[in-house]
């Protein structure tokens, strides 16, 4: 197995995982998540991530297959945080078959070890509060919560 930067002949492979990440936890998660929208808007997106310079797009692949992919992005200035520069894990998902060999946590590393080369001082993660798996996989990975969103359905 490796983890490399998505090239642009990985465009499908990333679009396809990001849609099974969007199924499997947003679209269980979420009832208003429109689960298709890798399919409709994602080679736009995924393109475009793989080639700006401010955006961390890699695949895990095994033989010639991608089993897993992470986006990470630079964070623009916070004029409220002013000595912060940061970068946001986007997105990640590893293949359901290749879950808990390691590859999440090599995937999480580059994208740390990318975000220091630019300078970054806090990287950051979104997760859904149900999705407690990804919660411990980020924690045992050093990240801490800092804050808590809180919604209400007005429908």
């Amino acid at each position: 197995m490796t983890v490399r930067a998505a090239r642009p002949d990985d465009l499908d492979a990333v679009v396809t995982s990001a849609t099974g990440l969007f199924a499997e936890d947003a679209g269980t998660r979420d009832p208003l998540m429109d689960v298709s929208w890798p399919v409709r808007e994602g080679h736009g997106y995924y393109g475009a991530a793989i080639t700006d310079p401010d955006v961390l797009c890699l695949v895990a692949v095994s033989g010639e297959q991608v089993i897993g992919h992470l986006i990470g992005r630079l964070k623009g200035p916070n004029p409220t945080r002013p000595t912060v520069v940061g970068a946001e894990l986007e997105s990640v998902r590893v293949d359901p078959a290749h879950r808990g060999s390691g590859i999440g946590a090599e995937l999480n590393d580059a994208f740390v070890e990318w975000a220091r080369g630019r300078g970054v001082t806090e990287v950051s993660v979104h997760a859904f509060a149900s999705n407690t798996s990804a919660i411990r996989f980020y924690e045992a990975h050093g990240y801490v919560p800092s804050s808590l969103q809180l919604s209400r359905d007005l429908t």
